[in-house]
């Protein structure tokens, strides 16, 4: 489905992803992995095109996409969910939502697409006409993932969709994450906590300072003595 071949992403002068190289196959979790400042976030805005790569190719379905601007992409079925959520505070729940679907055009399907996400989310129903900065952080994160699958991901990319959760919303945000890829959606998930991610891919890539460094099934990385000291605290 998506693969990155040899990206390299600049900051200005200086090169954040060094020569990024992946895959993410059809009705797969993979999820990567990293320290802080690894790349990881680089590499989720460079498929999105927030971020151009200053070389390297990125194939979507074996169409080139790294020169495609971010509406685009999402158009064509790529979706990004960002790290911090960043939903609009002084909308609604619901205006929120319907910001995801500003690609789709036929009213009757968005209303159905905002009752699957309120199936899958129903405290955001019963907030749906609240500010959406008034929702607590759990809920901020479900209305984040939310308002991305308005827009009818085919891909959806989903940048530490832990961060700042308590230990029971996390487990609760990785079990609607399981729900949404078993309803077709393939997730390419980027997180710091390494051992829940790994308990819910098929496989993983840990990156280090802009670089690949390991790759295989999440079993074989969990049970890697490297990967076990590094990144989950044995």
């Amino acid at each position: 489905m998506l693969r990155l071949n040899d990206i390299r992403t600049f900051y200005g002068s200086i090169e954040a992803l060094k020569g990024i190289s992946l895959q993410v196959k059809e009705g797969e979790i993979v999820c990567l992995i990293g320290a802080n400042g690894a790349g990881k976030s680089t590499v989720l805005m460079t498929i999105s095109g927030i971020l151009k790569p200053r070389s390297g190719s990125i194939k979507f379905f074996g169409k080139n996409f790294e020169h495609l601007p971010p509406h685009r992409i999402v158009s064509e079925g790529i979706v990004q969910v960002p790290e911090g959520r960043r939903i609009f505070p002084r909308l609604t729940v619901e205006e929120n939502l319907l910001m995801g679907a500003f690609s789709q055009e036929d009213d009757e399907s968005i209303k159905e697409d905002m009752e699957n996400v309120f199936k899958l989310f129903p405290a955001l129903k019963e907030r749906i006409k609240q500010p959406g900065g008034t929702l607590s952080g759990g809920e901020q994160q479900m209305l984040s993932i939310g308002r991305a699958l308005m827009a009818r991901p085919t891909l959806l990319l989903l940048d530490e969709p832990s961060l700042g959760l308590a230990p029971k919303l996390v487990e609760k945000i990785f079990e609607k994450i399981r729900e949404i890829n078993s309803k077709g959606t393939t997730i390419l998930l980027v997180e710091q906590n390494a051992h829940m991610a790994l308990q819910i891919s098929s496989r993983g890539y840990i990156m280090e300072t802009g670089r690949i460094v390991l790759h295989g099934t999440s079993s074989t990385l969990l049970s890697d003595e490297s990967v076990r000291r590094a990144y989950l605290g044995d």
